[in-house]
């Protein structure tokens, strides 16, 4: 695990001990199976790749370790509105805290603005915050294979499956893509950020790619900014792609969302 990731984990298990002090597991799962249904995540990014277009998850970011603010005005409901608007297939909000300045609030802002499905984006290390994202809304969660060991990520995406909601499972490298495929999610996201240096290859997607059977929806994550980098990643057979900080930078984000599409 990268040192980075290691200390936004280890920090994250302290931010959840105390947050269940807030909220029991059994509260928030009274809340998560009074939530309306999950919108399917899986589902949204299909429908778009089916359709003939690419399948995107556009992302709502403040800020990050290494870009520090990303976007000073900052208003989740709107972005949303504008991810729709450009042809999103689902939204990716960012939730942690400390280092990402996110909020839950902001996920529930942006699903409530409107119809897209939402990825939870958090550093996921407790089968509590499985319960407390459903019951904030999410429709899909995020499980980092390079913060979880096998015991721990299994009993996370069976608590997911109970929910009914969707998990998207990210590998950085070959060893965790075989971990990643003992799960049965049908969603596997390949970040093309290497934890230990932080340098972004496309390259990582492209070779990855190779190691998943057919039945799995492969996402492309980080580096990409533009239609040829989609299109590029179109001709390994990728379709699907989570792009945040390049929208998040852009005074139109809808036109630059429509901008990507290959």
């Amino acid at each position: 695990m990268g040192d980075k990731l290691t200390e936004i984990c280890e920090n994250r298990h302290a931010q959840v001990a105390r947050e269940k002090l807030q909220a029991s597991f059994a509260e928030l799962d009274r809340r998560a199976k009074d939530s309306a249904p999950p919108r399917g995540f899986a589902r949204a990014l299909e429908t778009k790749i089916v359709s003939g277009t690419v399948g995107l998850i556009c992302e709502i970011k403040k800020a990050s370790p290494s870009a520090g603010l990303i976007r000073p005005d900052f208003n989740p409901a709107e972005l949303a509105k504008a991810y729709e608007d450009g042809g999103a297939a689902c939204l990716s909000v960012l939730t942690e805290e400390t280092y990402f300045q996110g909020r839950n609030e902001y996920l529930v802002a942006a699903r409530g603005a409107c119809t897209l499905p939402a990825l939870r984006k958090d550093f996921m290390v407790d089968v509590w915050q499985v319960a407390q994202a459903r019951a904030i809304g999410a429709d899909c969660i995020l499980l980092i294979m390079a913060a979880l060991d096998d015991t721990l990520a299994a009993e996370m995406h069976n608590a997911a499956m109970q929910y009914g909601l969707d998990v998207l499972i990210e590998v950085h490298d070959a060893a965790e893509m075989e971990r990643a495929l003992r799960l049965p999610s049908g969603l596997i996201g390949i970040n093309n950020r290497n934890l230990k240096t932080l340098t972004i290859d496309l390259a990582t997607t492209e070779t990855l790619v190779k190691m998943v059977p057919q039945g799995r929806l492969v996402v492309s994550e980080s580096g990409l900014k533009t239609a040829d980098d989609l299109r590029r990643m179109q001709a390994a057979n990728i379709h699907a792609f989570l792009i945040g900080e390049s929208l998040m930078r852009q005074d139109d984000v809808a036109g630059a969302v429509r901008a990507l599409m290959p």
